[in-house]
């Protein structure tokens, strides 16, 4: 049964000029903030709040900034003007607004080399042209935002705040960046294919069977047809494992890399489910939306976003599961998190490997080849949340609507309490499960803005906190820590064992680092509560909570995060200086690059 040679997508928006001019503007100061702050450009500081970055190639770019957290520089957009010399020789300074001319200039000062320039450019001029678009349509208000749905919601967020270029998207056309990618709101049918089980590997939690999967995935007309299909092909059923697979990725990946798996009925496409997706901000993660009590669907893609190939290696396919299992085991028996913190671990429940039956075999083959069909099945949001509560995103809280005002004003304008006991509720609701996690077991999660999510009472009150993405995020200490219990791995490690710092190091960066280090200014403007007030009342809670807990005081000096000094981890610095664009048997560590003052070490 071949599927749909292509879906119809919307037209191409509309760009203007200046929208673009301005999408160039915002993304030249987060640049010359974000490349100062992980210390790939310095910033000479000229008094009363100006600076400028004297690049190698001649050119001065001036701005004025606020000083923030971690020795962040906050760069105001309208500020920034370039000066360099002219063709009579004299220096002309004006105001400057290209960030692809910025990348060009200073690839010289920040280390790089041609063939990265190149490819980075493609990334950031398809990130300036979607936030050009985002410009010109306008969007919802923050008190229409307020009442969308997670799915929904999730459509209308900017990406990463950490990345400069981070809706790069390469492999994505235009075309498909329209029909695919999360702000485009488009919602997706998926693909079913069976795969032989030869090829195919099911594994799920104990109370889920295959069976039980497809039943609760797919109607019973559905499977019906499915079948038919099968047998209609002339091979036996139940000899196939039954997937989704993105339509994009059959497109370009599957009918390409497993061509012989299609022409040999090893591979057979079943048809479209009738259930409606919505992308999240991952683009690989679909949200069920005609059945939100339904799984979300982890898919492979073979784009490069945000510093990775956004595949599914068979090693988290296969771990998945057994994973969920155990953090189920950590938190059922845990009264604190599943009784007074309410925390929500969204279990990847199921999961199907396929390994490529010839490059699996290659030693040192790109990962990227190696990771293109597989999924797995998690726990939606749809299914755990109380009828009345509003789950959302972390990240949600930093996004700034076109008439320039902050979601997280909207939040506590709406919940009627004080900002300073909004932000202490939201604190408590974030940090005190991290906090127990990482103290109790030597265990913490990748917790980003999007694996973090926030429930909220009708009156949009932080009330609880919601994880998810645990396979190869979830990191244990290799400390001996009795409250673990047997572990998940057997003889093959399935949970990565790092050293205390570098657990500890997880929190600092996604929390504090690439989520606080933005909310704060935005509470600072919107709020009126000033950055050092906002960073006591992160500090005071994780006080608090050690005084609850006095028996893991060894722990918290274990991970300490109160530090007076923490290691820097530069994500743009990674990729235009480190890493490139080389293709790599695998997924990359990072290393530290010097050190941030610590902003939770004062008193």
């Amino acid at each position: 049964m071949p599927f749909p040679s292509h879906h119809p997508v919307p037209e191409l928006a509309d760009v203007t000029p200046g929208a673009w001019r301005e999408a160039n503007r915002r993304l030249l100061a987060k640049a010359i903030g974000e490349w100062v702050f992980e210390d790939m450009l310095k910033a000479a500081d000229d008094g009363d709040g100006s600076y400028r970055v004297d690049l190698d190639s001649g050119t001065t770019y001036a701005f004025r900034a606020t000083p923030g957290a971690f020795g962040w520089l906050r760069v105001d957009p309208a500020s920034i003007t370039r000066t360099a010399t002219g063709m009579l020789g004299n220096s002309i300074a004006e105001p400057a607004w290209d960030a692809q001319q910025f990348l060009l200039e200073a690839a010289s000062t920040l280390g790089t080399d041609p063939s990265t320039v190149a490819t980075y450019f493609t990334e950031l001029s398809a990130t300036l042209a979607v936030d050009a678009a985002r410009l010109t349509h306008g969007g919802e208000t923050v008190a229409e935002l307020r009442a969308l749905g997670h799915s929904e919601l999730e459509c209308r967020m900017t990406g990463h705040n950490l990345l400069v270029a981070n809706k790069g998207r390469i492999g994505f056309s235009a075309t498909d960046v329209r029909a695919y990618a999360p702000e485009a709101a488009q919602q997706v049918r998926l693909l079913w294919i069976a795969v032989h089980r030869g090829l195919a590997e099911f594994r799920g939690t104990s109370e889920l069977s295959e069976t039980e999967i497809l039943t609760r995935e797919l109607d019973q007309d559905t499977r019906a047809r499915f079948t038919a299909v099968l047998e209609e092909t002339g091979v036996d059923p139940d000899a196939y494992v039954w997937m989704p697979v993105h339509p994009w990725q059959w497109d370009h990946a599957v009918q390409v890399l497993h061509a012989a798996d299609v022409a040999q009925n090893r591979i057979v496409p079943l048809g479209e489910s009738p259930d409606a997706y919505l992308p999240g901000q991952s683009i690989r993660t679909m949200a069920n939306v005609t059945a939100p009590e339904r799984y979300d669907v982890k898919l492979p893609l073979k784009i490069l976003n945000t510093l990775v190939w956004r595949g599914i290696p068979p090693h988290c396919t296969m771990g998945a599961p057994v994973v969920t299992q155990w953090l189920r085991g950590l938190v059922e028996r845990d009264a604190f998190l599943t009784e007074e913190c309410r925390t929500v671990f969204l279990g990847e429940v199921a999961s199907v490997t396929v390994r490529h039956p010839y490059l699996s075999k290659l030693p040192d083959a790109p990962y990227q080849h190696l990771e293109t069909l597989g999924c797995i099945w998690r726990e939606s949001v749809s299914a755990r949340k109380d009828p009345d509560e509003r789950v959302r995103t972390f990240a949600s809280l930093l996004h700034v609507d076109s008439a320039g005002d902050a979601f997280v004003a909207e939040l506590v304008r709406s919940s009627g309490l004080e900002p300073e006991e909004w932000l202490r509720r939201l604190f408590d609701t974030l940090l005190v499960p991290v906090l127990h996690v990482l103290n109790r077991y030597g265990v913490t999660f990748n917790p980003h803005g999007q694996n973090t999510l926030i429930g909220y009472d009708r009156n949009d009150v932080p009330v609880r906190l919601y994880l998810k993405d645990f396979v190869d995020d979830v990191c244990v200490s290799f400390t001996d820590v009795p409250e673990r219990g047997p572990e998940p791995d057997g003889h093959d490690h399935v949970l990565p064992r790092k050293h205390p710092s570098i657990i500890r190091q997880h929190v600092m960066d996604q929390v504090f680092v690439g989520h606080f280090r933005y909310l704060a200014p935005l509470c600072a403007d919107q709020l009126g509560v000033d950055e050092k007030r906002f960073w006591q009342l992160v500090r005071q809670t994780i006080l608090d909570f050690q005084r609850r807990f006095p028996e893991l005081a060894e722990r918290y000096a274990e991970y300490d995060l109160l530090t007076p000094e923490i290691p820097r981890y530069g994500l743009n610095r990674d990729r235009l200086v480190v890493t490139r664009y080389g293709d790599r048997a695998l997924r990359h560590a990072l290393y530290p690059n010097g050190t941030h003052p610590n902003p939770l070490a004062e008193g």
